[in-house]
């Protein structure tokens, strides 16, 4: 059974035409005019994930999207807005939020994670989400492509996210072999990690060093 979107936005919008990229991957998109049409249909209907391009109707798509989730709280929300309609400081009416420029496959990418089918293959700690299936992580909207490798070591990271990891205990799990006293490829490893997920790695927010153990993933960093 092929995924369903349901896609508000209004009639001549002057977007990008992602619809039709969404269709040729099989997705299943209804498109509706306004909010107010997407919960009539939603009344006889079901969906799995609701996009809200704010961008084709001037605003920031706060009032929808929370109109949206009062009466349907169970379909996640996707949110599109431009730079010149943002929404208020702190508030965040949908479950996620993507803001104009940006290509399809970054949509894609975003689709996916609120898509059913992908909750099972996508790790969430804090702000970092993990997709185990093609090892694609994103931390504050930075989405990045990393190896098996690194996806292993993150994946063991953020399932003990809080606890000092030590190297000896990191590098058995992830490389699956005796620990040789091996400090160089761990630490690589880690700073490669670390360019995914910081804003400045050389000022670590999330990935600490535990000075004489190893490391730790601070999800609750301020």
């Amino acid at each position: 059974m092929r995924a369903h979107i349901i896609w508000i936005e209004a009639k001549r919008a002057k977007t990008p035409d992602f619809i039709s990229r969404l269709r040729a991957k099989d997705l299943e998109v209804q498109v509706l005019p306004t909010g107010q049409a997407a919960l009539e249909w939603l009344e006889k209907h079901s969906t799995d994930v609701i996009v809200v391009n704010a961008a084709s109707i001037g605003s920031n798509g706060k009032g929808i999207c929370q109109r949206l989730r009062k009466h349907y709280p169970q379909y996640p929300i996707l949110l599109i807005n431009t730079p010149e309609h943002p929404l208020p400081p702190g508030v965040q009416p949908a479950h996620q939020v993507l803001t104009l420029p940006f290509t399809a496959r970054k949509l894609f990418n975003r689709l996916h994670t609120l898509l059913p089918s992908s909750h099972e293959k996508v790790i969430t700690s804090g702000p970092i989400h993990l997709d185990t299936e093609r090892n694609i992580v994103e931390c504050e909207g930075r989405q990045t492509h990393i190896t098996p490798r690194l996806a292993r070591l993150l994946k063991v990271l953020m399932e003990n996210a809080g606890k000092a990891m030590e190297r000896e205990a990191l590098f058995t799990r992830v490389w699956e072999t005796a620990y040789l006293d091996d400090t160089r490829t761990l630490d690589v490893h880690i700073s490669w990690l670390r360019k995914a997920l910081e804003e400045d790695p050389r000022r670590p927010r999330y990935l600490k060093t535990i000075r004489g153990v190893g490391y730790r993933l601070d999800t609750l960093a301020d």
